[in-house]
């Protein structure tokens, strides 16, 4: 799986757990595959992406800088926060901004991952889209 494909669904399958009376029409499954393989916005009603990494962070005791560092975001979803794993991402959203693993990559790739989401039905405050 991506590594995109990874944060998506840490994300949204967290958010399907939280509510399961939302996905009980649908196997709750089927949609999150559907999506991570086709990329569509094929996902079940917008998630509240800020709202999940929020009970996330509470639940462990802070997570860091997620809301713009695309290095505490990784790790708050239990993910590779190295920089082969950026520059993976990088690859994978078509973002090449600055050197690999300087500050202006990446908030770059955070803020691409960001837009991802909203793009494939993730509800993103504004100020994370950048």
């Amino acid at each position: 799986m991506s590594i995109f494909g990874s944060i998506m669904e840490k994300i949204f399958h967290s958010a399907e757990a939280a509510t399961p009376a939302a996905t009980s029409a649908t196997p709750a499954a089927a949609p999150a595959a559907a999506t991570a393989a086709t990329g569509s916005a094929a996902s079940p009603s917008a998630v509240d992406v800020g709202d999940v990494l929020t009970q996330k962070a509470a639940q462990a005791g802070g997570g860091g800088n997620w809301q713009t560092s695309i290095v505490d975001l990784l790790k708050l979803l239990n993910l590779d926060s190295s920089l082969t794993a950026r520059k993976e991402l990088g690859s994978e959203l078509n973002v090449h901004a600055g050197a690999d693993g300087t500050a202006e990559q990446n908030i770059a790739l955070h803020k691409a991952v960001m837009q991802k989401l909203a793009e494939n039905g993730g509800k993103v405050p504004e100020s994370m889209k950048g």
